[in-house]
């Protein structure tokens, strides 16, 4: 991180429950609002994160007791700010995250799931690292470089 300075973080620990993905979407949308993000910037950043989130529940957790952790870290660097954003569960994790990363794959056809999650976040996001361990869980990290004139 040469010459980025850290300026602001959060963690959100929620239930690993549906209703929650609001929780997600709007604790990320306040967390950037000190970096006014635009609405195109924003729209794919609460994607990227319902995505995430979604996918523990399901497919971490497949809808049982758990726990997600959401973190988020803004940096800046002269005029650009970068949010760096995590989710872990301590879910069943993923056997094969190359296959999960492959458009349309899903491990539950039965509930008509479209298999778009692990593309939507690379989409909408400037990278993306999935580390899963089965029987342990999976951690998300994403990075987001916003528009420049926007300082922490």
């Amino acid at each position: 991180m040469e010459n980025k300075v850290f300026k602001n973080h959060m963690q959100l620990e929620m239930d690993a429950v549906s209703e929650n993905e609001a929780l997600a979407r709007i604790a990320v949308s306040g967390f950037l609002s000190s970096v006014d993000p635009t609405l195109e910037e924003l729209d794919e950043i609460k994607t990227a994160v319902s995505e995430a989130i979604t996918n523990s529940i399901i497919h971490g957790y497949e809808e049982k007791k758990g726990t997600i952790l959401l973190r988020g870290r803004l940096t800046s660097e002269k005029k650009e700010s970068t949010l760096h954003l995590e989710i872990e569960d301590y879910g069943k994790g993923i056997a094969n995250v190359e296959e999960a990363r492959e458009p349309l794959f899903t491990t539950k056809p039965e509930e008509d799931r479209a298999g778009m999650g692990f593309m939507f976040m690379e989409m909408f996001m400037d990278s993306l690292e999935i580390e899963s361990v089965p029987g342990e869980g999976t951690k998300i990290r994403m990075l987001k470089k916003l528009k420049k004139n926007r300082v922490v």
